[in-house]
C-alpha cells in the first residue's frame, strides 16, 4: 500500500491527532458502509459498535464453523493447511497454532509504517466483512478490531508486501497481529510500542484465535479499499477547492459566467463537466 503525502498528512492532522467529541457512532449492521462513515473512523476517531443483527449473523456462521471442526470431515483452512497444503490433515489439538502461524508467516511487509488513518480504515472494513456473517469468525474477533479502533490504537502496518488482488494478505496481518497480543502498534498518544503493551495499556487482553480465525483475518483487500477511499475524499475536498478558486478568478478579472451555462455544456455530455459548470 503506498504511503500517502507528508504534505496531506500534515493538511490532515486536525482530525487524525486524538479522538473526536460529540462524533456519531457508526454501527456495524452487516450491510455497506458509506464512504462518510469510513472517513469518520479514520479520520475524526468516530466509535464504532456492532447491531444485534450482525451479531446473531457472526454467531450463526462461528456455530456452522465449530462443527465442522469438530468433525473429521477436510474443511479447508480449518481442518487442513493453506494453499499447496491443502491436501495436508491438521489434528485438532493444532488447529489454533495453525492460525496463529498463518497470522504470524504472512506478517512480512517491509518499509516505513502506512499513516494511522489507512490503517483505521482497513481494520473498520475487514471488521464490517466480517459483521455480514459469512466469514465463521467468533463475536469476539469483530468486537477485538472495534476495540483496537475504539482505543485509538492502530497496528503498525508496513508499506510494502500487499499483494493486490491476491488480498492485502501483509496488511492484514501486521494488523492481526496487535490482535494476539504480538507486533507493533501506536498507541492513542502517537508512540510506537510493543503489540502486547498497547493491548495492555488500554485495558485488553490478546485473543487466542479458533478454527478458520486467521484466514478470515487476512483474507481481504480491506488496504487497497481504505486507503481508496480516504484519497476519493481528499479528490472531493480539492475538486471543490479548485471550483471556489476558479469561479474567485472568473469573479476577479470580470469575465462572464455565460461559458458554464447548462445549454451550452450540454453540447459536450460529460456528466462532471456538466456538474462542475453548474458548481460554478
Amino acid at each position: 500500500m503506498p504511503r500517502r503525502s507528508e504534505q496531506a498528512r500534515q493538511h490532515r492532522l486536525g482530525a487524525a491527532r486524538g479522538y473526536a467529541q460529540g462524533v456519531l457512532t457508526v454501527s456495524l449492521t452487516g450491510s455497506g458502509l458509506s464512504r462518510s462513515e469510513v472517513v469518520s473512523v479514520a479520520r475524526a476517531g468516530a466509535p464504532v459498535s456492532l447491531s444485534p443483527d450482525a451479531t446473531a449473523r457472526i454467531e450463526r456462521s462461528a456455530a456452522v464453523v465449530a462443527r465442522l471442526a469438530e468433525s473429521e470431515e477436510p474443511v479447508y483452512g480449518v481442518s487442513t493447511g493453506f494453499g499447496s497444503l491443502a491436501t495436508t490433515q491438521i489434528p485438532p489439538q493444532r488447529r489454533e497454532q495453525l492460525q496463529r502461524s498463518l497470522v504470524r508467516s504472512h506478517a512480512a511487509g517491509m518499509g516505513p509504517p502506512v499513516e494511522r488513518e489507512v490503517v483505521r480504515a482497513m481494520i473498520l472494513l475487514r471488521a464490517r466483512s466480517l459483521a455480514m456473517g459469512f466469514s465463521g469468525v467468533r463475536t469476539i474477533v469483530v468486537e477485538g478490531l472495534l476495540e483496537l479502533l475504539n482505543a485509538g490504537i492502530a497496528p503498525v502496518v508496513p508499506e510494502h508486501g500487499s499483494l493486490g488482488a491476491s488480498g492485502d494478505l501483509a496488511p492484514l496481518a501486521h494488523s492481526a497481529l496487535v490482535l494476539i497480543g504480538e507486533g507493533e502498534a501506536f498507541s492513542a498518544d502517537g508512540s510506537r510500542v510493543p503489540g502486547a503493551e498497547a493491548l495492555t495499556a488500554a485495558g485488553l487482553e490478546p485473543l487466542e484465535l479458533t478454527a478458520k480465525e486467521g484466514l478470515a483475518l487476512i483474507n481481504g483487500t480491506d488496504g487497497i479499499l481504505g486507503n481508496l477511499i480516504l484519497s476519493l475524499s481528499d479528490l472531493e475536498r480539492l475538486m471543490r477547492t479548485a471550483e471556489i478558486a476558479a469561479a474567485m478568478t472568473v469573479e476577479a478579472l470580470l469575465g462572464t459566467d455565460r461559458a458554464f451555462a447548462a445549454d451550452l455544456v450540454a453540447l459536450r455530455p460529460q456528466p462532471g463537466q456538466a456538474t462542475s459548470a453548474s458548481n460554478l
